[in-house]
């Protein structure tokens, strides 16, 4: 197939039927003949054989007889588009060439490296069913070919207010118009859902798991107080409990309308309320199936929404978003899904107990993070800042993000008298916009503490325009610039890498103990490794011991500070200027009944435990990002993992005759430096988090104790409860919270130095010692393993 299909396939938006189009030998003399028989064959779903249809009948009626043997370019191609203006050959080539290319390549780059991958894997599935017996070696080889299995896992969090275009954006990333539900319904903040491929079957698919009944009678009890307190507190105008009584009523009534009322919790869980989701009383998750997006869109509204006014969804009369914790979609045959999950976020925890712990997993483990906005207060608006300035630690430090986007949404709601096109306005603006952003990440000096400014991008996107394609090009919707990205995310070169480089040192050790005889040169090898490895392991060891001295100097800086700042920190946390008193009882109230914490619907989060945790996170934010990176090349510990190695290039050119050894122990040296820096990425995250939760545990009897004051003098009485706490504390809380972290910290270098010592003692013993496998001949495989390693090298 020649470039011009491909290029004409990924404007259409349908790259994932280059291979198909391949297989029937369609070039593009062949795609000007294609018949309606033909196209309806090649693509079977009817919007895409539109597009297809009107972009072929566009090229042939501006084809000129001379050209119909030549080759268009990919900036000759026309514009889909009925309206709007023409670009110049230029600017079409500057924009969309490149990213058409891109495309092309790493579909073809992607499809030689599955191709390597599963001749391999056969290879080593082949090798493992002759070790038959039960030897010691056989049973290490066999854990070893089936530790060559990694799973690569992605998660995107996507954050942003209800409004701002969170699902628009996911759908049209995913080239999937109908995916997630959206337009006038509200999104219920208590909801995750998550969107990955498919991969058991061509079907839409959605799996609903519901929080415990347990954890739904303990909310209703709750809930049920909260509006019996109506009266007085709402006509008062508090408006936090104005926001909580509704945020009551409209949880009880989306599951049981108006019968709620007057009706004690034990009614309320009754079996005949739950008739439709049997699931929930047994704790067990639903899966709904679907043929289309479409229609796994319109069932899921009543798991995922909380619908508004609306007479697309008169007919539903129970909602059960309230008993629902996370809702799965999985899409068959997405590219952008391979190994890329995404998970549309509330942007705080939850008071339910379960949401709240799922919540906290999720925002640790995410690789990326999106945060939405609408372009016309993207710099301006401070509830995108809010959740940003929320989960930044525990993205961060505490996390593993290694990509925070701002995706300003709706960059084509454009109404100017300018003279200029609309196409022209938004493009002029955008770059403004982008700008402003940026100024305004660079004020946020608590946020950039835990990420370098490579890991800080821009867009402003038109989801709406990517599927209309009228006044801007896809391009210029940068909607292409974010599936580029995905497309990096999903490379898995590195882990196709790994694999073959894996296979191929088993196949090494193998085939070289089946040639080994017992001489001098082995034990002179055997020697010097072991050298090597005694040097290697006292110089990570010394480094380890100069990053725990800072730590531990950091610290006690952050110690010193928190025992004089304290006061501060809890006049401007208990006494917050400008806050009607009545308004700010409810919150503290909450605060302290929450552990801590109180995350309102709107507005700032309180968090009692952060403030006072802020001084020692600040000592070591620095330091802690440098020595533990989520990005970058130089990893963990000032990059020592990464530069540990027993195999000189001395070695391999003085024992030539053990080169095979030498390769499998090279080999095992990088998976086994690959797995250390993922573990210790997620290890990482226990030390960091260890400062907040120590904080978090000493107070917990003050909380306690502040919670139960009832009647007049109850905001003042919380107020001295908590200060006389932390007064009292003062001397031992912040030295433990510091304790516990260098406790966690010491543990996780005492078991990295032990594993990598134990891993490479052993393989250097199995490399070396090991000649039992004579019957056992490899080199067919190894040869062919060999040039495959090679051929994945130069793609």
């Amino acid at each position: 197939m020649d470039d011009f299909v491909c290029d004409m396939l990924t404007q259409c938006g349908l790259s994932n039927l280059i291979e198909a189009f391949k297989d029937e030998g369609i070039d593009k003399e062949s795609c000007y003949l294609l018949q309606d028989a033909d196209i309806e064959k090649l693509i079977p779903r009817m919007g895409q054989r539109l597009k297809f249809k009107k972009l072929l009948s566009q090229l042939k009626a501006e084809q000129s007889p001379n050209e119909s043997t030549q080759h268009f370019p990919p900036h000759a191609l026309p514009s889909t588009s009925d309206k709007g203006k023409r670009k110049s050959d230029q600017q079409l080539e500057n924009r969309g060439q490149p990213a058409v290319k891109r495309k092309c390549e790493t579909n073809s780059s992607a499809e030689t490296e599955a191709k390597i991958l599963t001749d391999v894997r056969n290879t080593m599935g082949h090798i493992c069913a002759m070790l038959q017996d039960d030897s010691d070696l056989n049973k290490l080889l066999k854990t070893k070919i089936k530790n060559l299995e990694t799973e690569k896992k992605e998660l995107v969090g996507v954050f942003g207010k209800t409004g701002a275009g969170k699902t628009s954006l996911i759908n049209a990333v995913l080239e999937e118009r109908n995916l997630l539900p959206s337009g006038s319904v509200s999104a219920c903040t208590s909801v995750m859902i998550k969107v990955e491929g498919n991969r058991s079957n061509e079907k839409y698919e959605a799996e609903i798991e519901f929080i415990s009944p347990e954890d739904w009678e303990d909310e209703l009890g709750s809930l049920c107080s909260i509006t019996k307190k109506e009266n007085q507190e709402v006509q008062d105008n508090v408006d936090d409990s104005k926001e909580e009584y509704h945020d009551a009523v409209d949880k009880l009534s989306a599951l049981y309308e108006e019968e709620w009322k007057g009706k004690s919790c034990e009614q309320l869980m009754e079996s005949k309320y739950f008739k439709e989701i049997p699931q929930f009383l047994h704790s067990t998750s639903k899966t709904l199936v679907f043929e289309s997006a479409k229609d796994l869109s319109k069932d899921i509204v009543k798991y995922t929404r909380d619908a508004e006014k609306n007479e697309n969804y008169n007919e539903i009369k129970q909602w059960y978003w309230p008993l629902v914790k996370c809702v799965t979609v999985r899409v068959p045959n997405n590219p952008f899904l391979q190994h890329v999950t995404f998970v549309d976020l509330p942007g705080n925890g939850d008071r339910n107990k379960s949401r709240d712990t799922m919540w906290k997993g999720i925002v640790g483990d995410c690789s990326t993070v999106w945060i939405v906005t609408e372009i016309n207060r993207a710099a301006s608006e401070e509830e995108s800042w809010d959740i940003l300035k929320n989960v930044g630690s525990q993205i961060g430090n505490g996390g593993e993000c290694r990509h925070i986007h701002i995706v300003c949404t709706k960059s084509d709601d454009i109404d100017d008298s300018d003279e200029l096109t609309k196409a022209e306005l938004i493009l002029k603006r955008n770059p403004k916009a982008k700008e402003r952003v940026r100024k305004e990440f660079n004020k946020l000096d608590k946020i950039k503490k835990h990420f370098s400014d490579e890991c800080f991008q821009v867009f402003t996107v038109s989801s709406r325009e990517f599927f209309r394609k009228r006044d801007l090009s896809p391009e210029d919707t940068e909607i292409p610039n974010l599936q580029e990205f995905l497309q990096n995310l999903n490379d898995c070169h590195s882990e196709t890498l790994n694999y073959v480089s894996g296979a191929h040192g088993i196949l090494s050790l193998i085939h070289g103990a089946s040639r080994r005889k017992e001489d001098d040169r082995i034990k002179e090898v055997f020697e010097a490794l072991e050298k090597n490895l005694t040097l290697q392991i006292k110089s990570i060891k010394n480094e380890m011991t100069k990053i725990y001295k800072v730590f531990e100097e950091h610290l006690q800086e952050g110690v010193e500070r928190s025992k004089n700042s304290y006061g501060n920190i809890l006049k401007s946390t208990l006494y917050p200027p400008k806050r009607d008193g009545r308004g700010f009882h409810k919150q503290l109230k909450k605060a302290v009944e929450n552990r801590g914490v109180h995350q309102p619907k709107k507005g700032k989060e309180m968090n009692i435990n952060i403030n006072l945790t802020s001084p020692l996170a600040d000592s070591i934010d620095e330091e802690f990002r440098t020595t533990f990176p989520n990005g970058g090349k130089c990893g963990p510990f000032k990059g020592v993992i990464y530069s540990f190695s027993l195999v000189t290039e001395e070695l391999k050119e003085k024992y030539k005759d053990l080169e095979l050894q030498l390769i499998s122990l090279k080999s095992e040296e990088e998976r086994l430096k690959t797995s250390l820096n993922k573990s210790i990425r997620k290890r990482k995250k226990t030390v960091y988090r260890s400062l907040m939760k120590t904080i978090e545990e000493t107070m917990q009897d003050c909380y306690r104790k502040a919670a139960a004051f009832t009647g007049t003098g109850t905001l003042q009485n919380m107020r001295e409860t908590i200060e006389n706490h932390v007064h009292g504390s003062q001397d031992t809380m912040f030295e433990d919270a510091k304790k516990v972290m260098m406790n966690h910290l010491h543990s996780l270098m005492m078991d990295v130095l032990k594993r990598l010592e134990d891993t490479m003692r052993e393989s250097i013993a199995v490399s070396l010692k090991t000649n039992d496998l004579s019957i056992l001949d490899v080199s067919a495989q190894l040869k062919k393993v060999q040039k495959l390693l090679d051929e994945l090298k130069s793609c």
